[in-house]
This record gives structure tokens, sequence and C-alpha cells, in this order.
């Protein structure tokens, strides 16, 4: 294939809005071009490389047993009502009512969808396991899309849908796809970690994330020996030992202060010239008609999928200032756990509150604040509404099973869940057993961001000059770069060369334009071809030609006969084995 016949829009400059380099080399290599926020054109050479990327999911899909379909993109909102979905995934949903008034949907996902299908179609536990899975567009209406294609709001993603008759099948299903997954991000290249994760809106139990180590992105928690990783959303931290003050007898009666408006965690610190570890932080929350006080640190954040879990798996939002000052008698900002656990449905107390000699919280009274407030004297540990739980973020100092916890940040490019009967349930996917009697189908799914992948292989594999692709998920493997275009020996010897390794099953381009020597090389390490021919007059008087890997400081001169078997040997040596 000739350079001068493709679409190969290079860019010197760094694009004001790319904010990581994955972003930036992606528009200056000429892969992608944005249409609008959170949406973006894919160029020849970047959806090459996309099309690599999805044949390589293909081949290991297949040979994992999955079947591959084309699900619906429009997607009508009934669907969603029956699972609750519609409220869950309500703020990123794409929706619109179509000329008859029915309400649809834009795919953010196709739990849904495929349980609809295989409630139709699939009856018998002879027709079981199954695992169908599709690489489509998905649609989400992020509030705040950023970093080019790693969040955006159409994007394209392989998801897969396991269903089975047994939870030992799932077990099956389940391992089947994440060994799949470290084959597929291994031959893209990609270094990954794997680190527990929240089910979230998805629902089901067990969930895994399969993480690209970035400088954006999640919050990744591992403790230093590496035994242990999650996700900040399931990062656990041991509880601290309870302190104690000369006994809790020693510390005093809780004692009112005056703190005029002073409703901060910060400003009442200053004000009474104390730390935030030692605030007991009282947080009100409403779920399906019920109140939830949690209770944290006031140097510590609440972590709203554990909290979640630690109340029963409600959907918990902040209250209100209404219902707050209708709970506390007080404005938002002075709430206190003393005297309010008969008032609440749930009183939920992080481990470290519970080990709190003595706090200072807010006295349910407008610009009060309340000194001495001991756990377990001025508000119940325990009781048949009240739990004790790790509800709080992971932060540096923490432990989990005695080890330090280390943080860093990672972008999620797969995610593993076991569904169970969620959807087949909701959806009326049954089969019936082997003694006639009707059972839900248990279900696993499993999804990868394929656009990550190549955003993330940019993102670890790069430098000062632009991309370093491996040859699996690269535009080209190999660029054959002749120096004098006007010349017919080093034109039909660069010709000779292209159609050679062509002929032997490389991928190869010939850079055919007229241009200077410094620009083609330059282009060249932008795009990040793995590896680069280059033939020069200079070079044939000698009967050889220059082969430099993209990582390589400087090329290697080989004779001409030899070029191509080196050629091939070097490049078989760069793809990445799974």
């Amino acid at each position: 294939m000739r350079y001068s016949k493709l679409l190969i829009p290079t860019v010197k400059e760094v694009p004001a809005e790319a904010e990581i380099a994955s972003h930036q080399l992606m528009i200056r290599a000429g892969l992608i071009r944005k249409l609008a926020s959170g949406t973006y054109t894919y160029l020849p050479l970047g959806w090459r490389s996309l099309l690599k990327i999805i044949a390589i999911i293909r081949q290991e899909m297949d040979a994992a047993g999955a079947q591959e379909v084309a699900l619906p993109i429009l997607q009508p909102m009934e669907l969603w009502s029956a699972t609750g979905r519609d409220v869950v995934f309500r703020e990123i949903l794409c929706h619109f009512k179509d000329r008859h008034g029915r309400e649809n949907v834009l795919a953010p996902t196709a739990e849904e969808v495929i349980t609809d299908l295989v409630a139709h179609h699939v009856s018998s536990y002879k027709q079981l396991p199954i695992n169908l899975y599709q690489i489509n567009y998905k649609f989400r209406d992020e509030y705040r899309p950023q970093y080019g294609v790693i969040r955006s709001r159409e994007f394209l993603m392989k998801d897969a849908y396991s269903f089975d008759a047994t939870a030992e099948g799932l077990d099956e299903s389940y391992r089947k796809m994440y060994q799949a997954y470290c084959r597929i991000f291994a031959r893209c290249g990609l270094k990954y970690v794997v680190v527990q994760a929240d089910s979230g809106g998805m629902g089901g139990t067990d969930t895994e994330e399969f993480m690209a180590p970035c400088e954006v992105g999640d919050t990744l928690v591992m403790s230093d020996d590496g035994s242990y990783a999650a996700n900040l959303d399931k990062a656990e931290v041991d509880p601290p030992a309870r302190l104690e003050l000369d006994g809790v007898g020693g510390i005093g009666p809780m004692k009112e202060v005056h703190t005029p408006n002073v409703g901060t965690i910060e400003a009442v610190c200053s004000f009474l010239k104390t730390k935030p570890a030692e605030m007991i932080k009282t947080l009100v929350y409403a779920a399906d008609g019920q109140t939830v006080l949690a209770l944290v640190r006031g140097d510590h954040e609440v972590n709203p999928a554990k909290l979640s879990r630690a109340a029963g798996g409600a959907e918990l939002a902040l209250a209100s200032p209404e219902v707050i000052t209708r709970l506390t008698g007080a404005a938002v900002g002075f709430a206190g756990p003393q005297g309010l656990a008969e008032k609440v449905q749930k009183l939920v107390i992080d481990h470290s509150v519970a080990a709190m000699p003595a706090g200072i919280s807010g006295a349910n009274k407008t610009d009060y604040h309340m000194l001495n407030v001991v756990p377990g004297r001025d508000f119940p540990l325990a009781g048949p509404n009240v739990t004790v739980a790790d509800i709080r973020n992971a932060v540096p100092g923490d432990t989990w099973g005695g080890k330090k916890l280390v943080f860093s940040h990672g972008v999620e490019i797969g995610h593993v869940f076991k569904l169970g009967t969620k959807y087949s349930q909701q959806l009326g996917a049954t089969f019936l057993d082997e003694k006639g009697q009707s059972r839900p189908c248990i279900m696993g799914c499993y999804g990868i961001g394929v656009n990550r992948i190549l955003a993330m292989a940019i993102e670890s594999g790069h430098d000062a000059n632009g991309c370093i692709l491996p040859p699996s998920i690269a535009p080209f493997e190999i660029l054959v770069v002749p120096i004098n275009v006007g010349s017919g020996a080093v034109m039909d010897t660069a010709v000779r060369l292209h159609d050679e390794l062509a002929a032997a099953g490389v991928d190869v381009l010939l850079d055919d334009r007229d241009e200077r020597p410094g620009v083609k090389f330059k282009d060249a390490d932008l795009i990040g071809f793995p590896l680069r021919i280059t033939v020069g007059e200079r070079g044939l008087k000698e009967g050889k030609v220059e082969l430099k890997r993209r990582t390589d400081e400087k090329p290697a001169l080989v004779p001409l006969e030899a070029a191509v078997a080196e050629a091939r040997r070097l490049l078989a040596d760069m793809w990445p084995k799974a």
C-alpha cells in the first residue's frame, strides 16, 4: 500500500484540548479527529488498528466457545423499565421518543436485550451453556467526556453474556472469559492489573476489572506485596483498634459549644483549633422512603458503594436540606449522631468512628457543636438498626490484612461480572431442568472497551517522538522509506522490498511521498510503525539498506539480499506473546 494514497493528516502542534499523551498522539498521528464533545471519527490508520484489535478479540472469543451476534443499538425503554435500570442509568441514558410516542434508548449496554433474546429461544437445559457476544457501538451521555476516546459518549465495546444452568457452570464460563481476556490484552501488548470491583448498576456478585496503569483514571489500591488489588469502590481496610483515653468515664460528659456560621469540617477545625481526625462527620441519606445515617471520621470520605452494601444494597442519595432539618432540627452542617438512632431506619457507623475514644460532632442545633461525643455512650454501636462497617474510601496509611496499601491510577479496559439470576428472573429467561422444573438461567457478562485498548497501548507506549505500538495492533507492521523517490534505483528497490514483504504476509506500507527524509522519519516515529526499512542511494552503492525498530536509537545496515528475512525475524521478535 502507498502512503500517498492514504488519508494520514499528521499534525505538528499539540492539540490544546488534549489532556493526556494518548489523546494528543492519536490526533497528531492522524488516527482520530474530534467531531463533537465525546464523539470521534476514526481515520484510516486508526481504523486499521481498531480492526486488528477486533480481530484478536474475535479469535479469542471464538476459541473460548462464544458465538457472535449483532444486537440492535436501538432498544425499547420498556425493557429497561422492566429491570429498573431506567432509573439506575438515568443520568447517562441517551433516549428519545419516536414518531409513535414510544420511548427508546441508544444502547449503553445490552443485558436486557440479550436476556430477552434468550428468554424467547432457550427453553431446555440441553441448550445450555451458551455464550453470545457482539462488537458494537455503545452510547452513554457522559457528563464530562475526557481524555479523548478513553471517556467518550460513543464507543466500541465487546460485550458477551453467558447463560448457564448451574452456579458451577457460571464459574466455568467466567473462568473461560477471564482467561480469554488475559490472552487478548497480552496479544495487544498491554500491561494490566486485575482488581476486585463493585458491580454497581450491573448487579450480581463477583466482579473484577482489568485495569491498564495510567497517570489518570480510577484509583487502584494494592497491598505492598501485590497479593490484594481492588478499585477504590471495593478496596477494604483493616478496622483500627479502639483508643482509650483514661477510660470512657474519664472523658467527661458531652459539652455544647457555640460555633456561629461554622458548618464545614475545615471551618469547625479552624474555629475550635482541632483536627479533622477528631471530628465525627454525620451524613444523612435517603433511600426508598427510608432515612440512613452514615458516620465517618472528619478526615475520611464516605464510599457510596460500600455504604450501599452496608445498608442492605439500597440505592442511596444525599438527603435534601429539608429532610436534614426535619430530622435534626438544625441547618445543614450541624448534624450529630446523638439522639438520632431511633429516628432513622439505619445507622451505619464506620469502623474508624467506632474506634474513636471521643469526638466532636454537630449538636443538632444550628450554630452549635458538641464536644466529648463518645461512641457507645452517646450513640449506639449495636442494635437492630445499627451497623458498624467499613464504609469509607481507603487512604494512604491504611492496611488490609496487616499489609500496607499503596495507591496508583488506571483505566478500565475490561470487566467481568457474575450476574446470577438478576436479569433472567426479571425478563423470564428460564429453562426446564432434567426434572422438568422451570429455573432461571444463571448469567455472567463480560465487557471490553475496544477503543480504550488502542488509547492505553499508546498511553503506555510512547516517547517524545510519538507512538510506540506493538506490531499486533499498529496500523502497519513495517514502513519502507525510499530517501529519493526521483531515483529509479531507489524506488525500484523500495517497491521490490515492499512487494516481497507483502507477498510474505507482512502488513507493509511504502512511503512514496516526495518529501525530505526528516519529514518522513518524523511521521514514521509519530505514527509508531514498529519497523522501518530505509532505502537510500548511498546504501545501495554498498548493497545495503537500513533497518530500524521504533525503539532503536540508531538504524542497522543489512545486506539488501537479507533485508526481507531480517525484517521478518525482527518483526517476529517484537510480536507480543499471549
